[in-house]
């Protein structure tokens, strides 16, 4: 096994800001909500944003940079061009010890993807993403010895925007399934999940894990309760993970269904907090801890990233989870 776990998806600068309500308000931001914006509107917004910090981000690299955090050896898959954002997004991943193996794109037409955050005073986010080139990854981006040496694969919802999105996908999990690792999906948020339906109930049954949040697995299954929808979900897919917001964490796999209680944090920046809840779980299933463990690792990380602000870990998680008796 050459990477404990390997993560696939956009390649995206995290910007980010404080501001008010007023000011979402103002700027026809939605709250607590991801949108796709275009080029240009990524412009005013960027020259909006006072006092802005940059960081690598993308849902599932936060995932990744967590789980190197813990101490796994990853792998990240994601394109860049090779611009200044690019190039900054390369290094930081370097830093943090995990591997790049996909250069930036020289002469690339499209700029490396940028997304805008607006942190309100409530800690809710409110993202603006343009995602320029990462959104172009496609089947010729996947070097296959990459997944196929990998324990676990982790793929990003939202790649599935593009046809050859989800051909880097299927050919990466197919690669890491059958070097004996165990392939899984992120769905991202319940938009993600309305454009791509029919392609996630699929994949549900195909795959080794999904993770999502309760609205997230209601709109999958367009069922009136969660109940009814993880009943479904479970049937189909071996191991079925659901945030729901600060209440009990649901995990339904092994032939057996665990609740794990959250510990309620108020909130710095709620920024990273289900990306930072899958690494914990990850790494609890990478290191062949048992459900209710993983669950409660999720969790913590999940509570740490939320006490500041930024989508990746700042404390020593590890030492978390020996706190807490679980390693």
């Amino acid at each position: 096994m050459t990477h404990q776990v390997v993560g696939i998806g956009n390649a995206i600068v995290d910007v980010l800001a404080s501001t008010g309500d007023g000011f979402l308000e103002q700027s026809g931001i939605a709250k607590g909500v991801m949108q796709l914006i275009a080029r240009d509107r990524a412009e005013t917004l960027y020259a909006a944003m006072a006092e802005r910090t940059e960081a690598p981000g993308g849902s599932v690299a936060n995932t990744i940079a967590g789980l190197g955090n813990l101490g796994l050896s990853t792998a990240f898959i994601g394109r860049v061009a090779d611009d200044a954002l690019g190039r900054f997004y390369m290094a930081s991943m370097a830093a943090e010890g995990t591997a790049f193996p996909n250069p930036p794109v020289a002469g690339a037409e499209l700029p490396t993807s940028r997304c805008m955050i607006f942190v309100t005073p409530d800690g809710e986010r409110s993202m603006n993403t343009y995602l320029g080139i990462s959104a172009e990854l496609g089947p010729d981006d996947v070097d296959a010895a990459v997944p196929a040496g990998a324990g676990i694969l982790f793929l990003e919802g939202y790649l599935f925007d593009k046809d050859k999105g989800k051909e880097a996908f299927h050919k990466a999990a197919r690669a890491c399934r059958a070097g004996g690792g165990r392939a899984g999906v992120t769905l991202s948020d319940p938009f993600c999940v309305d454009r791509h339906r029919a392609d996630f109930r699929r994949l549900a049954g195909e795959l080794d894990y999904v993770i999502g949040n309760e609205h997230e697995w209601q709109s999958l299954y367009q069922t009136d309760t969660l109940d009814d929808a993880l009943a479904i979900a479970a049937a189909a897919c071996p191991l079925v993970v659901c945030t729901r917001s600060g209440a009990d964490v649901v995990l339904i796999g092994e032939g057996r269904r665990v609740e794990v209680p959250v510990h309620r944090v108020v909130p710095v920046d709620a920024t990273g907090a289900g990306d930072q809840f899958a690494a914990g779980f990850l790494y609890g299933l990478a290191t062949g801890q048992p459900l209710e463990a993983a669950g409660r690792m999720g969790c913590i990380a999940a509570a740490e990233v939320i006490t500041h602000f930024g989508a990746r870990p700042e404390a020593d998680v590890l030492a978390l989870f020996r706190a807490h008796g679980l390693v």
